[in-house]
């Protein structure tokens, strides 16, 4: 059997289909299974991986219309089936699974808004479960696809090249890091795409934070995120004013994803780098505002989330429509009151523990 996966939303969607796809390769182990990605970040995780056998990059926001119709037409008819990936709730992917014209489309019937993101195009179907992980989403749909339940979940996997470690070895060492080092690494970034900037906690709070585990705790602070998310970054270690905070860049992700390996914590907004963090079973303080914690909760590691839990939350859910708030109080109240006590006191008891 010939399988695409259609790992078209994002680097952190992509990484917790993993557990899946180990499931997948374990239960077909003949199968060739093939990778379409959208996100350089996605492309360079599904490349590394074992089980699959080529990967398909293609933007399809930077091309035009007939370059992207070209493109799928091209890979039409030569896979028996296809996957999208949960959560991809746009009609956009449910078209280039049709255009792709395998035999089985597997997908999600979302709960809000299927219909008219077409997702009744998909002949391999569940409905959607909003108290399951992403990956149990994932593992339910690749169960339908091959007829055969699976007991046992493994984690996500992440893996590195020997060059990987070896860069993040020489970065530590020009950053003085001892093994006796008390490391944080924070995230304070997240997607941008449909006013998900709404889903971050303020600079200003990352900074508080920074200063107090600093100050209390001598640790050092290694600040992660992406190239568009440098200046994020330096204002936040601008803020905290201390040589113990660091802005961190490297070369391209696996080898960001290696240095935050040394951390011995990771505070994290609700982002991809999130899952990184889980993948590589780093203990984790989740701060989640609007998101449906059952969704997007650190997998498989030791975590603790910071949220108010309003009467109004989740309101957050899968589909195209940009994130609002109806509140009438205070817009975003779940991200912009959840305190810098509250998030320091969760590191604590992460940090009481090592």
């Amino acid at each position: 059997m010939k399988i695409l996966l259609f790992t078209l939303s994002g680097i952190g969607d992509a990484l917790m289909f993993t557990p899946a796809l180990q499931k997948l390769k374990d239960e077909l182990p003949n199968s060739e299974v093939d990778c379409l990605a959208m996100f350089k970040g996605a492309a360079d995780l599904y490349e590394r991986l074992p089980q699959i056998n080529k990967v398909h990059y293609f933007d399809f926001m930077q091309r035009s219309k007939i370059d992207v119709l070209k493109f799928v037409i091209s890979l039409s008819r030569k896979y028996d089936a296809t996957i999208n990936v949960y959560p991809s709730n746009r009609k956009e992917y449910n078209i280039i699974s049709t255009l792709v014209a395998a035999k089985r489309r597997a997908g999600v019937n979302y709960n809000r808004k299927n219909f008219i993101n077409l997702g009744w195009l998909n002949n391999v179907t569940i409905q959607e479960n909003d108290e399951l992980h992403n990956v149990e989403e994932n593992i339910k749909l690749v169960e339908k696809l091959i007829g055969k339940s699976i007991d046992e979940i493994p984690p996500m996997i992440f893996p590195f090249t020997n060059e990987d470690l070896n860069y993040a070895e020489n970065y530590l060492q020009n950053l003085e890091i001892k093994e006796t080092d008390l490391v944080i690494g924070f995230h304070a970034g997240c997607s941008t795409l449909k006013n998900h900037m709404k889903r971050r906690w303020e600079p200003e709070k990352f900074a508080e934070l920074g200063k107090r585990l600093i100050e209390n705790h001598k640790a050092k602070i290694f600040l992660f995120g992406g190239p568009e998310e440098d200046d994020l970054k330096e204002n936040i270690k601008n803020k905290i004013r201390s040589e113990n905070s660091y802005v961190i860049k490297t070369k391209n992700l696996p080898q960001s994803i290696a240095v935050m390996k040394r951390c011995n914590l990771f505070v994290s907004n609700d982002s991809s780098l999130m899952h990184m963090a889980s993948a590589i079973v780093l203990p984790v303080v989740a701060i989640i505002g609007p998101t449906n914690t059952n969704y997007i909760r650190p997998w498989k590691t030791k975590h603790k989330i910071i949220s108010l839990n309003l009467d109004c939350a989740p309101c957050f859910f899968y589909s195209p429509k940009p994130l609002i708030c109806t509140r009438e109080d205070i817009q975003f109240k779940c991200i912009k009151e959840l305190t810098v006590d509250m998030v320091y006191d969760a590191t604590l008891e992460f940090i009481n523990d090592l």
